[in-house]
């Protein structure tokens, strides 16, 4: 309850500055070290006191869970922004949003998979919907690719990420290029099976849609 009373209360200004200190800093920590890393050494990056840290977010979790949504907003913006496009450019150019964010959060790119933030998640995922019908219309991706067929290249390109490490930083972008080239090809009727549908997407992310929450727009799924 004392958490929920400091999140509706306004910050100060010294406390706002706090938080975006330890947000920063813990982007940081957690892309080098994963989620392994201590509070104690994000605080130490910040340059405030752990206490500070854990007045915020009482624990590590919490912290993850934050930054976790924090880049979900950041790529609805974006794909909004990759809305604005002419021609359908706008998935190829989202997707490439989408690796560099996961390549630049590589520690904790997997924590946005079973995120808890439904509503944004599903706007995300409308949006990414959005950006296929109209690269289908451009004639940039074959008719019969499906938001789950998107989806899963997007699952591709994190495990691509978390694979080559610093080894090879940019393989994620080789990687995207054929499966681009691939999407531009018809879809076979002999395919292996069908792609995911938006049930099991919500299934895999562990989100439902809410149909009072006026950010996400039900989209059914094919």
């Amino acid at each position: 309850m004392a958490a929920a009373d400091s999140q509706a209360r306004p910050l100060r200004r010294d406390a706002v500055r706090n938080h975006q200190l330890v947000m920063a800093a813990a982007r940081e920590v957690l892309a080098e070290f994963g989620t392994d890393a201590s509070m104690e050494l994000i605080a130490s990056r910040a340059g405030v006191g752990v206490g500070t840290v854990y007045r915020r977010f009482p624990n590590k979790q919490a912290l993850v869970d934050e930054i976790a949504g924090e880049m979900l907003r950041e790529l609805v913006v974006e794909a909004r922004n990759a809305l604005e496009l002419p021609d359908g450019a706008g998935l190829d150019a989202f997707m490439r949003v989408v690796g560099r964010s996961l390549s630049a959060h590589r520690g904790y790119a997997d924590k946005l998979v079973g995120h808890s933030k439904a509503a944004c998640v599903q706007q995300l995922r409308d949006l990414i919907t959005d950006l296929l019908v109209r690269a289908q219309e451009a004639g940039r991706v074959a008719p019969g690719v499906e938001l789950g067929d998107v989806m899963a290249l997007f699952w591709g390109l994190r495990g691509v990420v978390e694979t080559s490490g610093e080894v090879v930083p940019d393989a994620w972008q080789r990687y995207l290029d054929l499966h681009l080239a691939g999407l531009r090809s018809p879809v076979s009727a002999a395919a292996s099976g069908p792609a995911g549908s938006r049930a099991q997407l919500e299934q895999i992310n562990g989100t439902q849609s809410d149909p009072e929450d006026g950010d996400a727009r039900a989209v059914a799924a094919k």
